[in-house]
């Protein structure tokens, strides 16, 4: 699938008119497919929203090409996923401090799955506080509580 996935997602660059490089990292059932480059802002639009859509595009036209729905593919445009987890983690410490020094609970905006598990592993360490998640999709929030 890593092959399919590089060449779908190599193809797409091309369209949206970006020079890019493509490298796919295996382990066991799960494909990571990074695409590097100049100009790829476009590829991962607000907040990611982009991203996520070529993902689950890349994702639908290997697994269709190949007949593999077993592997889990993940797709990083520019190294977007990282300064995304450094950015939430930053942000649900600083949430935290607050919520353990005023004595009130916080609820986050509404975010992905992804961005949820970022905060809620993030704060699984912070003493003082519990998070958990309410609400449905796509209105799913995490809640920031004194503990």
């Amino acid at each position: 699938m890593g092959q399919a996935a590089s060449e779908f997602l190599s193809g797409l660059a091309t369209a949206f008119g970006v020079q890019s490089t493509v490298s796919v990292n295996r382990e066991e059932d799960d494909i990571e497919v990074r695409l590097e480059g100049s100009d790829l802002g476009l590829m991962v639009g607000p907040g990611g929203a982009t991203l996520l859509a070529i993902q689950d595009l890349t994702r639908v036209a290997s697994q269709r090409r190949l007949g593999d729905q077993d592997t889990r593919l993940r797709i990083d445009i520019a190294g977007y996923r990282e300064r995304r987890k450094e950015a939430l983690s930053r942000f649900a410490h600083k949430v935290a401090a607050e919520v353990k020094e005023t004595g009130s609970s916080r609820m986050l905006e509404p975010m992905s799955s992804a961005d949820r598990k970022i905060v809620h592993d993030t704060l699984a360490e912070f003493e003082g506080v519990t998070t958990r998640s309410e609400g449905d999709d796509p209105r799913r929030r995490v809640v920031v509580e004194p503990a």
